[in-house]
This record gives C-alpha cells, sequence and structure tokens, in this order.
C-alpha cells in the first residue's frame, strides 16, 4: 500500500513526498513531522492523532480528514482544504491557515493559539470552546460559525465576516473587530470589554447581557440590535446608529453618546451616563 511506502521511507529518513496521493488512507497516529507534503492529496483520510508538527501541508487536499486530536503545531496550511475535515481537539498552535478552505470544518475545543487564519474561509465551521487567543484572523470568513465559549482575547479580526455567526460567551476581550461585518450575530453575554470595533455592523444583533465596559464602538451600526442588559460603562459610541435598537435596562454610566443616533430606540430602564434612571 502506499501508506505503508511512505511510512518506510519516512523512517529511513526521506521527508519530501510533494503531491502523493494518500487518498483514505489510514494513518492513525503516525508520526509525520517536518514532511513536505505540498499539494498531496490525503482526502477522507484517517489522520487522527497524527504527529504533523511543523510539516508543509500547502495547498493540500484534506477535505473530509479525521484528524482528531492530531498536532499540527507551526504547520505549514497555506491554500489546504480542509472542508468537513474532522479536528476536534487538534493542537494547531503557531500554524499558518492563511488563504485556506475550511468551510463546515469541526474544530471543537482545538487550540489554534497565534495561528495564521487570515483571508481563511470557515463559513458554517464549528469552533465550539476553540482556543484563538492571538490568532490573526483579518478579513475571515466565519459567517454562520459557531464559535460559543471560544476564547478569541486580543484577535485581529478587522474586517471580519462574522454575520449570523454563534459568539455566545465567547471572550473577546481587547480583540479588534473594526469594519466587522457581525450582522444578525448572537453575542449573547460575550465578554467585549475594551474592544475596538469602529466602524463595525452590527444591525440585528444579539448583544443581551454583553459585557462591553470601555469599548470602543463608534461609527458603527447596531440598528434594531438588542443589548437589553448591556454593560456599556465607559464605552465610546459616538456618531454611531442606535436606531430601534432596544437598550432595556443597559448601563451606560459614563458613555460617550457624542452625535450617537437612538431614534426609536427602547432606553427604558437604561443607566443614562449622568448615573441617572431613563424611565421613558
Amino acid at each position: 500500500m502506499e501508506a505503508d511506502r511512505i511510512l518506510r521511507q519516512y523512517a529511513a529518513g526521506e521527508r519530501n513526498f510533494r503531491e502523493i496521493n494518500l487518498a483514505g488512507a489510514d494513518l492513525k497516529g503516525v508520526n509525520l513531522s517536518e514532511a513536505n507534503f505540498t499539494r498531496a492529496n490525503f482526502q477522507d483520510a484517517n489522520l487522527k492523532g497524527a504527529n504533523l508538527t511543523g510539516a508543509n501541508l500547502r495547498e493540500v487536499k484534506l477535505a473530509g480528514v479525521d484528524m482528531t486530536e492530531a498536532n499540527l503545531s507551526e504547520a505549514n496550511l497555506i491554500g489546504t482544504d480542509l472542508s468537513r475535515a474532522n479536528l476536534s481537539g487538534a493542537n494547531l498552535m503557531g500554524a499558518n491557515l492563511r488563504g485556506s478552505m475550511a468551510r463546515e470544518v469541526n474544530m471543537t475545543k482545538a487550540n489554534l493559539t497565534e495561528a495564521n487564519l487570515t483571508e481563511a474561509n470557515f463559513t458554517e465551521a464549528n469552533l465550539f470552546a476553540a482556543n484563538l487567543t492571538d490568532a490573526s484572523m483579518i478579513r475571515i470568513n466565519l459567517m454562520k460559525a459557531n464559535l460559543s465559549w471560544s476564547n478569541l482575547k486580543a484577535v485581529n479580526l478587522t474586517n471580519a465576516i462574522l454575520s449570523e455567526s454563534v459568539l455566545e460567551r465567547a471572550n473577546l476581550n481587547q480583540a479588534i473587530l473594526s469594519g466587522a461585518m457581525l450582522s444578525g450575530a448572537n453575542l449573547t453575554g460575550a465578554d467585549l470589554r475594551q474592544v475596538t470595533m469602529v466602524g463595525a455592523n452590527l444591525s440585528e444583533a444579539n448583544l443581551s447581557n454583553a459585557n462591553l465596559r470601555v469599548a470602543n464602538v463608534s461609527w458603527s451600526t447596531l440598528a434594531k440590535a438588542n443589548l437589553s442588559g448591556a454593560n456599556l460603562y465607559r464605552a465610546k459610541l459616538c456618531w454611531s446608529n442606535f436606531s430601534g435598537a432596544v437598550l432595556l435596562e443597559a448601563v451606560l454610566i459614563d458613555a460617550n453618546l457624542n452625535r450617537t443616533n437612538f431614534r426609536d430606540a427602547d432606553l427604558r430602564r437604561a443607566i443614562m451616563p449622568d448615573g441617572t434612571t431613563n424611565d421613558s
């Protein structure tokens, strides 16, 4: 079998396996660290628990692959096809996934700390409870993705697409979301403290009970968004559009509301910048 031959060659010191075809191969638990698989085909293969640390997987076909708990730390996955692959619990720390296709990929509880996901396509991906601390996610497409309970602390999501994504209870503390598209996203109970999302689109998003303490949400669109019970203490909301938004019992103490549009917004029982409760 081709897989057996590759393993023998690897054991003998060979590391160059460019464009090899290992579609459907059983490589469970193997060690192929530092190997070069540029443009290879692993479609539907079993790489569960495999060690691919530092491997070159550029433009490789990994669609439908089982890579549960595999080690891909510092691996090169630029332009790789990970569509519908299972990487739950995988270690992708420091990996480069720039421009990769990862539609419907399963990365539940995966470690993507300091990974590069710039311009990657993660539409409808499952990143539940994934660790994305310090990851670069500029212009990433996460439309309809599940990021509930994920750790996105200090992540750069400039101009990212997060429309209709689920970020319930996600940690976005100090993240950058300037220019991001978050229309219809679910950010219920999310930690958005000190976040920077200048010029973001949060129309019809659900931010109920979210913590936006000291966040910069200026020049953004939050039309018809739900901010019931949200904490906006000292938040910068100048020139933002909250028309038709629900801010029931929201905390706006010391918030900057210069030129903020609250037309038709529901501010009942909200605590206003001066500390008074709005009774209207």
